[in-house]
């Protein structure tokens, strides 16, 4: 939870210095380029308390130095030098989810039983994208599979949930088969 809320106010002085500086979809870009860049080796060297500080700075200079933009790499900088490097990884994710609330991108996850085709993703964003929650806003879609719900499909945003899976209708009707809805109960 620390952690979270440290990357949260780190990621929120990113964006509004990017913002303020006309540099939001440059910043976005280095955000990109450093998750992309994240490997688990990477990962570990940032969280380990072993490796001494500067050593990560100079690991982080070595990496991304000549790759980011003067802002981004000037911000991290200040991040080293405050000792919070162990928050790296979260701070770009968070960056990543405070960029889509600026621009209005909302992501559902679609799960399925079996990988699905881009044309009924297509489709599927589309529909979304007409209800009235999502109006003004770009839909992606996020595709996983899971082979567990059996059929059909579950798709979550944020706190929405649609579950339209094989399983769920299974388990609503064993739930009827134990209630016996047709046995009026005696009160």
């Amino acid at each position: 939870m620390q952690n979270k809320l440290v990357a949260q106010r780190y990621a929120k002085a990113l964006i509004d210095l990017a913002i303020e500086r006309n540099e939001l979809e440059k910043a976005k870009e280095d955000i990109d380029f450093i998750r992309a860049s994240m490997t688990p080796e990477l990962r570990m060297v940032m969280a380990s308390p072993v490796i001494s500080d500067k050593k990560k700075t100079e690991i982080f200079r070595a990496v991304f130095k000549d790759r980011l933009s003067p802002l981004t790499y000037s911000f991290f900088e200040l991040v080293f030098s405050k000792r919070r490097e162990w928050v790296l990884p979260e701070i770009a994710e968070e960056f990543i989810v405070k960029y889509r609330e600026i621009k209005g991108v909302e992501i559902i996850e679609i799960t399925t039983a079996v990988e699905i085709s881009d044309e009924l993703k297509r489709n599927i964003r589309n529909r979304f994208q007409n209800l009235p929650r999502f109006q003004n806003k770009t839909v992606e879609i996020k595709s996983k599979v899971d082979e567990n719900i059996l059929g059909g499909f579950i798709a979550q945003s944020h706190d929405i949930l649609f579950d339209a899976s094989v399983k769920n209708d299974l388990q609503s009707i064993g739930r009827q088969f134990i209630e016996n809805l047709y046995i009026q109960r005696i009160r």
